[in-house]
């Protein structure tokens, strides 16, 4: 995402919610052809989409409705591992 991309997103949208990597979660003003308020992540660093969490990323394909804030990891949840294709690793 371009910064022109991230500064239109930051002032046409709402911020709601950060994650535990720092990604920063908006609900746009406008709304898709279904009716249905966009949403957007700004990824801190590297733009990687692994490094969503599955609630988040619930909550960015419309699977969920309510924010994820407050919703902890199961206890069977392993930590972010970068994807490391085509590396030495």
């Amino acid at each position: 995402m371009s910064f022109v991309d991230k500064y239109f997103v930051k002032m046409l949208s709402t911020k709601v919610g950060q994650d535990q990597y720092g990604n920063e979660y908006y609900l746009g003003f406008r709304k898709d052809y279904l009716g249905r308020h966009k949403r957007y992540v700004i990824y801190k660093g590297v733009e990687e989409s692994s490094k969503v969490p599955p609630v988040w990323h619930a909550w960015l394909h419309y699977t969920i409705n309510d924010l994820p804030e407050g919703i902890d990891n199961y206890e069977w949840q392993q930590e972010h591992i970068p994807n490391v294709t085509g590396t030495n690793y």
